[in-house]
């Protein structure tokens, strides 16, 4: 009997089971991940569990970048990136591929003749169309979107002045989405990016858009990628803002592509995502190495919250909000710019286990509730 009254007590109030951000937020955005390709393969399948459980979107990681999927003229090796699409659609969840066009991870081959040298307009554009219409067509009505080209100006707003810009000008940018779009005339057609808090950059990228939006290109949404880092907490969520406002003001909504924020100190001012910086390695870039301290967790706790504060006003003008990487263990940024430190960037901690914020970020759309449970007599 005195067992019984334990349980009891104990169920006078009782949380429901948590939702997850997916479910908290659906009436707002979708919410998606990265997914790698462990976690394709199932060497990772806990994370799958956490995947298909939490998110409705998820984004390929690399299995689709140019130098793993089409890495010599004329060859295509689309297992990996079979295994993720079939993996992800059996599940239910929406995929968007990434990405079609990048200056990084592009093929050796892709710009250059026989004898090392540029190829000609004609030839590279005669390259992009059969790269893209043979990637798309493949997964034309099993992808639901796709990044089309990807981090095409600097941080001052002015074109990148990548091979493909050395070849083509800005035509590419253009150029890619047509192609795209003729291969699959249904698929979402996205622009992505990294630094578009930046006013500079944001506004540079509308400006370049604008004209070819209001043309008919068909654009569906412009990403903003969203690499955060802490130290630069109280000037980035003002600007996040204003970079939401000049994208919806184009006619086409954004979202934030591949959301992480790093804990680690930043000595060198660094910002953005050009996967070719590095830096030096020394301990005292490195001071949570063990862990935490108590203080910065709730700091980092509390940036997320705002974060998403910010972003609930805006919610007719958001499309998704997508984590890069699904745990801290598995995240870029402990060896991005710096190899070899232990950062605490995603959702989910090195054990695979949610972050107290999550529950905090969905309290502000949907109040923790329990439970009420007559007392047992």
């Amino acid at each position: 009997m005195k067992k019984i009254i334990i349980i009891a007590l104990c169920a006078v109030a009782l949380p429901l089971h948590a939702q997850s951000l997916a479910e908290a937020y659906r009436d707002y955005w979708y919410t998606g991940v990265s997914v790698n390709q462990w976690e394709v393969e199932g060497n990772q399948e806990s994370h799958w569990d956490v995947i298909t459980k939490n998110f409705n979107w998820v984004v390929a990681e690399n299995c689709m970048k140019c130098e793993v999927i089409h890495p010599q003229e004329g060859v295509y090796d689309f297992t990996l990136a079979d295994k993720f699409v079939d993996k992800a659609k059996a599940a239910g969840l929406k995929v968007q591929g990434h990405c079609l066009i990048w200056h990084s991870q592009c093929a050796p081959w892709f710009h250059f003749d026989k004898d090392g040298k540029l190829v000609s307009r004609e030839e590279l554009k005669k390259r992009m169309r059969e790269h893209i219409y043979t990637i798309v067509s493949h997964f034309k009505g099993r992808i639901d979107a796709w990044d089309v080209c990807n981090e095409c100006f600097e941080d001052d707003g002015s074109p990148r002045k990548s091979l493909f810009w050395q070849i083509l000008g800005t035509d590419y940018i253009p150029l890619a989405f047509q192609y795209a779009h003729e291969a699959d005339p249904n698929v979402q057609l996205f622009y992505n990016d990294y630094s578009m808090n930046k006013p500079t950059k944001v506004e540079g990228v509308a400006n370049f858009f604008r004209p070819l939006i209001e043309q008919g290109l068909p654009v569906t949404a412009i990403g903003m990628q969203g690499h955060m880092i802490l130290e630069d907490a109280k000037e980035l969520l003002p600007q996040y803002d204003h970079s939401i406002k000049t994208i919806a003001a184009l006619g086409v909504p954004t979202f934030f592509s591949e959301l992480d924020l790093s804990v680690l100190p930043n000595p060198y001012g660094f910002s953005g995502a050009n996967v070719s910086d590095r830096f030096t390695y020394t301990p005292e870039k490195d001071p949570f190495k063990d862990g935490l301290t108590k203080e910065k967790e709730a700091e980092i706790n509390q940036y997320w919250v705002d974060f998403y504060k910010m972003l609930i006003p805006h919610k007719d003008n958001i499309l998704r909000v997508n984590f890069w990487c699904l745990n801290d263990a598995n995240s870029w940024r402990n060896d991005f710019p710096i190899q070899g430190r232990s950062d605490y960037a995603t959702l989910y901690d090195r054990q695979n286990q949610p972050k107290g914020m999550i529950q905090e970020i969905i309290n502000l759309v949907k109040p923790e509730q329990t439970t009420k449970k007559n007392k047992r007599k």
